[in-house]
Parts: structure tokens; sequence; C-alpha cells
């Protein structure tokens, strides 16, 4: 897996969402993290959560920080939906460490009760994605301002929950290399 924090601004349209966005964007040819943080103002064209769609939904924040997460090995949906409840659960259990009680249902993650995510899981003929997005400043939903994580410590955070994913399937790898197949016992 790589990994790749922007140190420039983007934007997120749901256009990222889509396949090979990584190797459009850096040549990654491997199953990928990327962070960056910007705006959200994701179009209907884009919106892939049939039921959003049809309610009309917003998806839009001025300031967000945002993973997109692709994985080569299945196009398997149940799959990448796993993956990205394990996303959003070691998501939560970062944000708790900084004294608030972040809830977590299902792929939403809450702060006094305020939505302060969004994320999307989908396949594709040739991977999976995630869009995972984080409300920066929000002045509806909950942010990580709320949280009391300062703009300046926004990048830090990126980090840290980059690496947490990413040292989570090194690890899984690894006990992959490790355990012998049940037939064989």
């Amino acid at each position: 897996m790589e990994y790749i924090i922007l140190d420039k601004r983007l934007d997120y349209d749901g256009s990222q969402i889509s396949s090979l966005w990584a190797y459009n964007l850096a040549d990654v040819q491997a199953d990928s993290i990327i962070a960056f943080r910007g705006g959200c103002d994701v179009k209907a064209e884009h919106m892939i959560d049939l039921e959003d769609k049809k309610q009309g939904d917003l998806i839009f924040s001025t300031d967000m920080v945002h993973f997109i997460i692709e994985h080569f090995d299945s196009t398997d949906l149940k799959l990448v939906y796993a993956r990205q409840r394990l996303f959003t659960a070691l998501v939560a259990e970062l944000l708790s460490g900084y004294g608030n009680a972040i809830v977590r249902r299902g792929d939403d993650l809450f702060v006094e009760g305020k939505k302060l995510t969004v994320s999307i899981a989908s396949t594709s003929a040739v991977s999976q994605k995630i869009h995972f997005g984080i409300n920066v400043v929000h002045d509806h939903y909950g942010s990580l301002e709320d949280i009391g994580i300062s703009g300046s410590e926004v990048a830090g955070l990126m980090e840290k929950i980059v690496m947490l994913y990413y040292n989570e399937f090194a690890d899984i790898e690894e006990d992959l290399r490790k355990s012998r197949p049940l037939d064989v016992i």
C-alpha cells in the first residue's frame, strides 16, 4: 500500500472516487490512501448513494479533510464496506482520544449529536474505492473544531489517520504470511 498526504488544497467534487484516480494524480499503481484538505461540493452526477440522490441531499462543506482509499485485490462490495467500517472505527478511536464522546453509527461519526463525517464506498471493474471526509469547520454539522482540534493541528491529524490505516494493512499482510491454511492442520 502507498500513501500520499497532499500539501496543496484540493476540493472534493465526487470525481475523485473514480477508479485509478491515484494513478492519474500521482502515478500510484498500488493499493493507496491519499489525504488532502479542501472544500466539498458533490454534484448529483457524482453521487453514488442513491438515497442521497433521490432525496436531493447536499453534500457540501467549505473545509474538510478527505481520504481517498483504493484497493485492487477485489471488487467485492461487501468487502469494501467492511474496509470502510474499519477505517471509520480507526478514526473514531483516534478522535475519541481528544476527550470527546465520538459516536459511530455504521460509516458515520457524530460529535455532540452532530454528524461529523461523510463517507461512501463502491466498486468498479478494477478496484474498490472509499471516500471519507471530516468537517474541519462547519456551522451546522459537527467539526474538528467542536472536538478542540485547531486548523493548525489538521495536517498532523491527517498524517496520524493515514498511518493508522496504512499500518493496519501492513499488519494484515504480515499476518497473512505467517498463518497456515486450515486444510494443512
